[in-house]
């Protein structure tokens, strides 16, 4: 009995060691997480009494054409920059991580990858508004010193160039990080494996796509994923270098910039609330599409 009773309290003790967690994850997660909800289902510009209007919301989203448009832009910037991100890192891991090669330096190629991940977004994007001024930004006038332009390019004011510019400031900044990670699945690869396809006659590019890329799948899942998230709730270079209208032609008007002005500009509240639930939705459903045709053929997720 003595035992029991003193297991009870252990068992008691353990909870209050966990409860500060659990605060902290109920005013500063779960609560918004409600409350938005709420808020998606009211009409609210902060001021007056919040009014009750049920689904009128996302009724409302699925005929709003900017928010169909914030959309495409969204996912437009995201894939033009997860492909290369991926394939050039799987190259340059592949490189780096070979003994055959034996490559000098390679931690220090490492670092250099990854150190624009250290920096914040919102700095980069003021750094590539400097740089991509009309008048004065030094793109041009380099441009211009070597004869390649004739005369200055407004970069920031042609809405065929912008998305593709965000979609390489997204691949500069986490191009090191996607490197870091695959090389760690690489290296993590028993080497007997490797050894066995060369004496079985196996050259380089059959190795790469048998035993490589099937072995990597955890780690491009979860680059994939956390890519995709990410890019889902792009926000800061787009709003930096557009002050947060979007321009040229709402081609950077991704869904969380136009969250961003439906809520703090225009002061509603409630749709704002809906476009937030209506991203969470789109990232939930295509995460778990990318997990079950990950795990496409296990019998458990069958």
């Amino acid at each position: 009995m003595k035992t029991k009773k003193y297991s009870f309290y252990k068992e008691k003790y353990g909870y209050y060691f966990i409860l500060p967690y659990f605060i902290v994850f109920s005013i500063f997660i779960l609560y918004p997480l409600v409350y938005t909800f709420y808020l998606s289902m009211t009409r609210y510009d902060g001021f007056s009494e919040i009014t009750w209007v049920g689904f009128q919301n996302y009724g409302r989203l699925i005929k709003d054409q900017f928010f169909w448009k914030s959309f495409v832009n969204t996912w437009r910037i995201w894939i033009v920059n997860i492909i290369p991100q991926i394939g050039i890192a799987l190259l340059l891991a592949s490189w780096f991580s070979d003994v055959r090669y034996r490559i000098k330096g390679s931690g220090f190629f490492r670092a250099v990858f990854y150190l624009p991940n250290l920096v914040t977004a919102a700095s980069v994007a003021l750094l590539f508004n400097v740089l991509l001024d009309w008048q004065h930004g030094a793109i041009n006038q380099l441009m211009i010193s070597m004869g390649i332009l004739k005369e200055p390019i407004h970069w920031l004011g042609e809405s065929t160039l912008m998305p593709l510019i965000v979609s390489f400031i997204q691949w500069w900044l986490w191009f090191g990080h996607t490197l870091i990670l695959i090389m760690a699945g690489i290296l993590g690869i028993d080497p007997s494996y490797y050894e066995a396809a060369v004496v079985d006659g196996a050259n380089r590019w059959q190795i790469f796509i048998r035993i490589t890329l099937p072995l990597l799948k955890p780690i491009m899942l979860y680059v994939i994923v956390t890519s995709l998230i990410g890019g889902m709730q792009i926000f800061d270079i787009p709003f930096v270098l557009t002050d947060g209208k979007g321009a040229p032609a709402s081609s950077l008007l991704t869904m969380v910039v136009y969250l961003y002005n439906q809520g703090f500009q225009y002061n509603n509240f409630g749709y704002g609330a809906a476009i937030a639930y209506a991203l969470f939705l789109v990232i939930l459903l295509c995460t778990v599409v990318l997990i079950r045709f990950y795990h496409k053929g296990d019998k458990e997720y069958e």
